[in-house]
């Protein structure tokens, strides 16, 4: 059977899905074919396309684009329920843990001969001894001089279990700002990555709090993730959930009561793409009353009604990306300058005119810049740049061929990456030089603000958004790491706003994003020292020369990750997702013989 030409051909297994053939770009619909064991994919009407690709985004069509009244739905599962349309079913939840899957938490933990970095943005200091009692940090300890013998009489007393960690380095457990739990397209060209994962690469770099901002699994299922790894039920970070919110309402009092219904539900907090600004302020404004954390993707479709200094203005907590902002500078013009043939469902035209908007905006230093700069500080208002998700648009071969990819990265999840127009962040359709160019100048422009930002006293965190753009989870993180500081921010900054700042934005930094007595035994070890290269957290590790051997040799990685006191190999981790994909790479072979 040959597809027409508004129709994919896809082949069913008891496994996977692998798409035989794509055409025309469409969102499939999907109707049995005669041929046994395959299924024809048929185009959709274009409200249909729209409503299943904005949902999958979280995004929602606008009221009045309604094609039917919608079924009702529970707050919380508007993205789950178009799944069915797009022929995607969530993966299964995260197993729980296995015997020896993470050790502890102790009576007494005891970290030795450590160098601490603390999170706050102080100095290196070490040697170091490090109590932990259950889950909480009992002390801290210098316990002599570098290249000097420790005094074993300035040491605190042994623990149930002590890790020697001299020679290496402990900081604070990361805290990823902007993360996804998956997201329903990927099921369009396989299995979406399981959550076990997901979970277990953020662990095996060091993040132990993600902010799951979207929820785009449904909210009852993420929610249950994070109540089982609040349990240390499974192996995962501690999980903050902020559900879509979505483009539905035409009354204020109507956005206030889907806010109240997620909040009984359990969520900790909203992501806004866009809505009348009248509906956003209120659901903020309600958000905000019920101590509901708050952030927002200022998409283009509805940027020109709010920008960031509007969302900011209602009480907005965080801007994901930066979207919102170059308008927010514009002086001489009150829209981008798009080309008169841009198609915002384009990806190419959408992130290719992306990339040409800051050069639009009022430049560094000038009187706007300096004013949208102090009153964002003036609010309490939080950058989660999240400059790695883009990195592919200054230079697309380097995202796509990087060198975890074969060892880390799902067969399904590369597909995912690749070019395709049904899919979200799969766009360098026809990626040119000229693109690169826009985009490095794009980055210089960003950078320098989210620096003068922080300089001014503004609170930036780290989100990486890995799952799209050839960018991996727990990778794709610690390369947020090293963009911060390419922006300017020094390494010790990096680590606090990674940490410290991290915890700030989400409201929990009584317990966790620093070092100190009292606090959350929440803890990265990795050897070395990170902040003199922060290529040393990355699980493949630095390739350095061995001056003394002549021998290339790999170092770093991190050690061991402690979240609640629970000391998980970081190690046997990676080793355990390197199987993952393994064994979905055999399985692939077998059905498809490639």
């Amino acid at each position: 059977m040959r597809p027409s030409r508004f129709a994919i051909m896809v082949r069913f297994t008891p496994r996977s899905r692998i798409v035989r053939a794509l055409c025309c770009g469409h969102a499939p619909t999907v109707t049995r074919a005669r041929r046994s064991g395959w299924r024809r994919w048929r185009r959709p009407s274009v409200l249909g396309l729209l409503g299943s690709l904005y949902a999958a985004l979280g995004l929602g069509l606008p009221a009045h684009a309604q094609a039917t009244e919608p079924a009702p739905v529970e707050p919380g599962e508007e993205a789950v329920a178009r799944m069915a349309t797009l022929g995607v079913t969530r993966p299964d939840p995260a197993p729980d843990r296995l015997d020896g899957e993470g050790a502890g938490p102790y009576d007494r933990l005891v970290i030795r001969g450590a160098t601490l970095v603390d999170g706050t943005g102080a100095p290196p200091v070490g040697p170091v001894d490090i109590v932990v009692e259950g889950d909480r940090i009992a002390a801290v300890r210098s316990v002599g001089a570098p290249q000097v013998p420790i005094d074993p009489a300035r040491r605190p007393a042994a623990g149930d279990r002590d890790i020697d960690a001299s020679g290496m380095t402990v900081l604070p457990g990361f805290v990823d700002t902007h993360t996804h739990i998956g997201n329903m397209l990927q099921g369009l060209v396989g299995r979406i990555p399981p959550p076990e994962y997901i979970f277990k690469l953020w662990l095996a770099h060091g993040v132990t709090t993600a902010r799951e901002v979207g929820a785009g699994m449904g909210l009852g299922w993420t929610i249950a993730h994070r109540q089982r790894s609040a349990a240390l039920a499974i192996t995962a970070p501690r999980l903050v959930v902020h559900v879509a919110f979505p483009n539905q309402f035409e009354r204020p009092e109507d956005a206030r009561a889907w806010v109240r219904a997620v909040h009984a539900r359990g969520a900790d907090g909203l992501k806004f793409f866009g809505a009348p600004p009248e509906i956003i302020c209120a659901a903020i404004d309600e958000a905000r009353a019920l101590g509901l954390g708050t952030a927002f993707h200022h998409a283009q479709m509805s940027v020109t009604r709010m920008t960031v200094l509007d969302s900011a203005r209602c009480g907005l907590d965080s801007m994901e990306h930066w979207y919102g902002l170059p308008e927010a500078l514009f002086t001489d013009r009150t829209v981008q300058d798009y080309p008169y043939d841009y198609n915002y469902n384009d990806e190419q035209d959408r992130f290719g005119a992306a990339g040409r908007l800051w050069a639009q905006a009022a430049g560094p230093g000038s009187a706007r810049w300096r004013a949208v700069i102090e009153e964002l500080r003036r609010l309490d208002f939080t950058l989660s740049p999240t400059f790695t998700i883009y990195e592919a648009n200054r230079d697309v071969m380097r995202a796509r061929t990087a060198e975890w990819h074969d060892t880390y990265t799902l067969p399904s999840l590369r597909r995912f990456f690749e070019p395709n127009r049904v899919l979200h962040g799969s766009y360098h359709f026809d990626w040119t030089t000229a693109d690169e160019i826009a985009w490095k100048r794009t980055f210089r422009r960003w950078m320098r603000f989210v620096n003068d930002y922080k300089n001014a006293g503004g609170r930036v965190t780290a989100g990486s958004d890995s799952g799209f753009i050839y960018k991996l989870f727990g990778f794709g993180f610690v390369r947020e790491l090293e963009l911060l500081q390419e922006a300017g921010f020094h390494p010790l900054e990096v680590i606090r706003a990674a940490t410290l700042h991290g915890a700030e934005l989400i409201g929990r930094a009584a317990d966790l994003g620093s070092v100190e007595v009292g606090k959350k035994a929440d803890l990265v070890i990795v050897p070395g020292n990170p902040v003199a290269n922060f290529k040393l957290l990355y699980g493949t590790g630095h390739r350095r020369l061995n001056d003394r051997t002549g021998q290339v040799e790999r170092v770093g990685g991190v050690r061991w990750t402690i979240r609640d006191g629970v000391v998980w190999d970081a190690v046997a981790l990676r080793a355990d997702v390197a199987a993952m994909v393994a064994a979905a790479r055999r399985t692939q072979k077998e059905e498809t013989g490639r």
